[in-house]
Formats: structure tokens, sequence, C-alpha cells
């Protein structure tokens, strides 16, 4: 991934043409909480895994989808379905990105490494760990304890 590449637009509001669904109420910053529209929630996770360096099979066992499913979600002609599993697997997912952002200072080259390389507290590589529902929870776990401390 290209050092210095601007991410900041996951902290803006996401765009969504006219035909897609809308979120009732403001939304002035993306956060899984708030915005969980199954059009934003499948562009979010799609834009964090591209910046955790994910590739659509990752991502696809990471939220339990097909490969294929993966792709039309990037296209935008699949939309994940609120309250089924792979919509709230894609919710920690984004979580996880937005930890790392914060406590990485948005630096996708750290982000990048981060989730390459072996962490001894998670006993293993947090791109492998995330690919489990048990792996992507205590990931999330770590960034959130990590977070608290910045």
């Amino acid at each position: 991934m290209p050092p210095g590449r601007d991410i900041s637009f996951l902290w803006k509001d996401f765009s969504v043409s006219p035909s897609e669904e809308r979120h009732e109420g403001p939304c002035p910053h993306f956060h899984a909480d708030r915005c969980r529209t199954p059009a934003v929630v499948g562009k979010a996770v799609v834009c964090a895994a591209v910046l955790l360096g994910m590739t659509n099979a990752d991502l696809a066992r990471t939220i339990g989808v097909s490969e294929a499913t993966v792709s039309r979600i990037r296209v935008g002609s699949y939309r994940l379905e609120s309250g089924t599993k792979p919509y709230e697997l894609s919710l920690l997912l984004i979580r996880l990105f937005r930890g790392l952002a914060a406590v990485m200072g948005g630096e996708e080259v750290s982000i990048g490494s981060w989730m390459e390389t072996a962490n001894l507290a998670l006993r293993g590589v947090p791109r492998a760990l995330v690919q489990t529902v048990t792996g992507l929870v205590a990931t999330v776990d770590y960034v959130d304890a990590a977070r608290t401390r910045v």
C-alpha cells in the first residue's frame, strides 16, 4: 500500500446514491454504533479490508460469506442484511480498523505492518486471527484495550 494515502474519509460521511438506503438522522462521522445501514456497512467493511491489506478471500473468511459475495459487496450489487452474522462480523472488522487507525494515528503502513506481524499477546498473526470469530473478537478486544491508553 502506498504510504501517505489519506484515510480520513473513514471519519467522514459516506455518501450513498439516492437509490441506496439512507440512515435517518445526522451522520457527521461514520461510527458503527450510529450508522448501520447495509449500504454504509458494506462500503465501510470493504474500505476497512482494503486498508487492513486483506484480500477478497481474507474478507470472505472473516465475515463468513463466499468470495463471490465479497465481490458483489465491493461493486454494490449485494447488501449485508442487518442482524445477520456477516453484518455483525463486518461491524467488528470496521471497529478493528477504526481502533488501529486511532492507536496508530492513521498511518496506513503501520496498520498493515501490525496486521502482518506476529503478536505475542494475541499468540498469532492478526491477519490470520481475524479470520475466525474468536480471533476477531480477541483482536478487537486487544486493540480496544490499547486504545484506552492513548
